[in-house]
């Protein structure tokens, strides 16, 4: 179960330009499914069938401006696999999950993280890290503090989510466009910290 990466591919229409994030994560088990339902829909789906590939549609408001998402959900490969070309071929940002209740999955996110630095050949690229299943008090295994630290590392945003949320996955979409702005320079820089969710 730990050595599937599952893909979601989100392309943002914005203005004339065509901006496109990929949305990675390692184990199946991490709810990246139920965070893109939870945004479009506004529903928590506890089960998904993560083999099956679909295409979602959204529109989101970032700082006054629309945003046409399309994101599709695709089933993912072995983590040790070579990332295909696709991966860093017009994407102009990455967001990294793992689950705040698996040490092995916070491992993963890093290695995953070295990968696409040395795919698309850049010291840094717009970045949101997400420490997802921050509802599972109980089974919590990795603090905030923790996923800030390697956040602030990468130069990435950080924050925590849950799929049960809408309003966390709806800021985890907005964060990752923020960081594509950023680093285009059409957003004023503002301070990476941000409240744990």
């Amino acid at each position: 179960m730990w050595h599937c990466l599952a893909s979601v591919y989100l392309t943002l229409y914005l203005q004339l330009d065509i901006c496109i994030v990929k949305y990675l994560l390692s184990p199946q088990t991490l709810g990246k499914s139920s965070l893109t339902i939870q945004f479009v829909e506004g529903q928590f789906v506890d089960s998904y069938d993560p083999t099956i590939e679909n295409t979602f549609n959204k529109m989101v408001s970032v700082n006054g401006q629309d945003f046409n998402l399309q994101l599709v959900d695709t089933a993912g490969q072995d983590e040790y696999s070579i990332f295909p070309q696709s991966h860093s071929m017009d994407i102009h940002g990455y967001v990294l999950v793992y689950a705040v209740t698996s040490m092995k999955s916070f491992e993963v996110v890093q290695v995953l993280h070295d990968k696409l630095l040395d795919m698309v050949g850049k010291i840094q690229v717009p970045t949101v890290l997400v420490g997802n299943k921050k509802d599972l008090h109980m089974e919590r295994v990795i603090k905030p503090e923790e996923g800030k630290k390697l956040a602030d590392s990468w130069g990435a945003a950080f924050m925590e989510s849950s799929a049960k949320e809408n309003e966390t996955a709806v800021e985890l979409f907005k964060r990752i466009i923020l960081e594509m702005e950023r680093a285009d320079g059409n957003v004023a820089s503002e301070d990476k910290k941000c409240a744990v969710m």
